[in-house]
């Protein structure tokens, strides 16, 4: 693969950025787009700029410039052209899809009246433009095909390891502002690789929104699951033994360290975090449940609650244990999700609050869609073949302990 270079110095970008901010920033990402844009040439052709190779699977011809609009304004970009077979680029699909989502949004709250003075300057500002409802319309139409077709496609592959999560945003519904619950669903392929199986926004997280979501997933096909990992929602845990009842949760080992330390006195949190990953790390079931045990002797006397919130979630954050050692790491938290999470945030920071939940579903959708196509464009998660041909061999085990954490929860 071609290496990038952006072709900025150090002291031109801060000479950029002392003079106008604006243009700064313009400059700079057209300078790396056009970049990616050369890199993924090199890649294309299997050779560099006048590079001679046995590799070289066809020539440059030349290029030409394309006007792209950003949030941060109009940029020219540098499209290169080869001779016999088209050049193709990820960066208007994925840039412009989430681009065009965002445009669209602020358009919407400026058009239906609910937003500041100061979004419909952003919005003229940034598309140096404003936009006729007919126009947001149209662009909404094609944007809302494309997240429809991707939230709602048959799921045609089989998915052993599945997480779970939710995040709130604020939308205005009804004359008054509301949070509303985006739920998000990452798969793990039998092929090792990651995929962003559903999504759905739910009024809250209560125990049949969970259960309808998971309920959407197994209708389009979900299927081959092994584990569900999540936080220790009460929601959640209901719509897996309902929908999913031979199917074992994996609490997350992270969230379940949260929830331990939140009953542990200060002076002691650090040394018992560190017990915990010792905990966690254990080769066998054994092992961690001595390890358990020496906490539990340890720290009973100076942090009650907390081993009594270790000893009640023990089980359900080490289900994982079941799985062979080398897959452990990538299934015992559901940190991946959390992180995507956090990128949908910061994506709808310039948003705020929505203004109705079709403008939620269609830009968080098109950054799911194009997060999703880095998930597929990138190399798999590191399990050995021979481990996951012999999955099934696990089956009695774990539907065992989903039976187990069934009786649990009755309890």
């Amino acid at each position: 693969m071609a290496q990038l270079h952006i072709t900025l110095n150090q002291e031109e970008i801060l000479l950029l950025l002392s003079e106008n901010r604006d243009d700064a920033f313009r400059t700079l990402l057209q300078s790396a787009l056009n970049s990616i844009l050369k890199a993924e040439s090199s890649a294309q052709l299997n050779a560099e700029p006048y590079e001679r190779t046995d590799f070289r699977t066809d020539s440059r011809n030349g290029s030409r410039e394309r006007l792209f609009t950003t949030r941060i304004g109009k940029i020219t970009l540098t499209v290169p052209r080869h001779r016999n077979q088209p050049f193709h680029t990820m960066i208007f699909d994925n840039y412009q899809r989430a681009e065009a989502a965002l445009i669209a949004t602020m358009a919407e709250m400026v058009i239906t009246g609910v937003s500041t003075r100061k979004v419909k300057r952003v919005m003229e500002t940034l598309c140096g433009t404003s936009f006729s409802k007919s126009t947001v319309s149209e662009v909404c139409k094609e944007l809302d095909k494309e997240v429809h077709k991707f939230q709602n496609r048959q799921l045609t592959d089989r998915y052993p390891f599945v997480m779970v999560d939710a995040t709130y945003f604020k939308v205005r519904e009804n004359h008054r502002v509301t949070s509303k619950a985006l739920m998000v669903a990452i798969g793990t392929s039998e092929e090792a690789k990651r995929e962003i199986i559903g999504f759905g926004v739910y009024d809250s997280e209560t125990k049949n929104s969970w259960q309808d979501f998971l309920n959407s997933l197994k209708k389009r096909g979900l299927q081959g699951v092994k584990m569900i990992t999540s936080d220790a929602h009460e929601g959640i845990i209901y719509a897996i033994g309902k929908v999913f009842p031979d199917v074992p949760w994996q609490r997350c080992q992270t969230h379940f360290s949260r929830n331990v330390m939140d009953y542990a006195p200060k002076q002691y949190q650090t040394a018992l975090h560190d017990a915990l990953h010792e905990m966690y790390n254990c080769k066998t079931i054994e092992a961690a449940r001595k390890k358990r045990d020496e906490i539990i002797s340890e720290y009973g006397d100076v942090a009650e609650k907390a081993v009594q919130c270790l000893d009640n979630g023990f089980e359900t954050a080490m289900t994982v244990m079941i799985f062979p050692q080398s897959m452990r790491r990538y299934l015992r938290t559901s940190n991946h999700l959390e992180r995507l999470n956090k990128e949908l945030k910061r994506r709808s920071d310039v948003i705020g609050i929505f203004p109705n939940t079709e403008s939620l579903n269609r830009l968080m959708g098109s950054v799911l869609l194009e997060e999703n196509d880095k998930y597929l464009a990138a190399s798999c998660v590191r399990f050995r073949k021979e481990e996951l041909a012999d999955l099934d061999s696990l089956d009695l085990r774990l539907r065992n302990a989903a039976r187990e954490q069934q009786k649990l929860l009755a309890a």
